[in-house]
């Protein structure tokens, strides 16, 4: 997962909304989005490498996002997955907030991520990088992640924001399509706004923009997940090939389980 929009209890409609790119190898197999075949209670895409996840939710409620902190000058060799992290979660019990404070404390076990765990009650951020010393509540509003820490205006979250931003969430019932539509921008930034991350300067570019294309490496599908304040809910996946091209869709209507 590379870049995600959130809208926490910012509409009395929908008090969750996301819309998420993940961006990967294409060389790498994972699953598509659905019900877990041993707990359909959940229900999330799965990368069979390491058997984790990037972006799931759970019919209780409960939900669950990370992405990499790109730093490639730090990195563990034979680290845990850090998609176990959202799968774990997905899983279990604990409050976001108990939760969040348990993987920080092993967090250093971990390559840079960035984690966003939530229910009903309310979501917590948490990761392993510089200005990540506490876990932080999040407070209702609108959030960008990408690969760097919570709300870093690169340029590509500063464009999903603005489009995002300015969805009328009252339409999510009626069509995802402008949703879908503005997750595959695949505008690159100028290299006077690019992050200096210790990249070359053209995967820098090429990372550059929300919708990522390119014959090795680029954004593998995008997700939809929003609740609405009824119960009734909705995550949605799109996946691409290579070059773009959606090859297959997913959508998995379900209620929130509160009991």
């Amino acid at each position: 997962m590379c870049i995600a929009y959130l809208a926490l209890s910012v509409h009395p409609d929908w008090p969750l909304f996301i819309a998420a790119n993940r961006d990967e190898f294409h060389a790498r197999p994972c699953l598509a989005a659905a019900p877990w075949p041993a707990q359909p209670d959940i229900i999330s895409g799965i990368d069979i490498r390491a058997g984790g996840t990037w972006l799931g939710v759970a019919r209780s409620g409960r939900y669950a996002l990370i992405t990499n902190y790109r730093e490639p000058a730090r990195v563990i060799d034979g680290a845990p997955s850090r998609g176990m992290l959202v799968s774990s979660y997905l899983q279990g019990t604990q409050t976001p907030q108990d939760y969040a404070h348990a993987v920080q404390a092993q967090g250093a076990a971990y390559n840079g991520f960035n984690l966003i765990v939530g229910d009903l009650t309310g979501a917590c951020y948490a990761g392993n990088r510089a200005d990540q010393a506490q876990v932080r509540s999040l407070a209702p509003g609108r959030y960008v992640l990408s690969n760097h820490l919570l709300d870093t205006p690169w340029p590509k979250a500063r464009r999903l924001r603005t489009s995002l931003d300015a969805l009328p969430l009252e339409t999510l019932d009626q069509s995802l399509t402008p949703i879908f539509d503005a997750l595959r921008d695949t505008t690159m930034a100028q290299d006077a706004d690019l992050p200096a991350t210790g990249l070359p300067l053209a995967r820098e570019r090429l990372l550059s923009s929300p919708f990522i294309i390119s014959d090795t490496y680029g954004t593998r599908c995008s997700s939809i997940l929003a609740v609405h304040a009824d119960g009734h809910a909705i995550f949605s996946e799109a996946s691409y090939d290579e070059t773009g091209r959606q090859t297959q869709r997913h959508d998995w209507p379900f209620s929130i389980s509160r009991g």
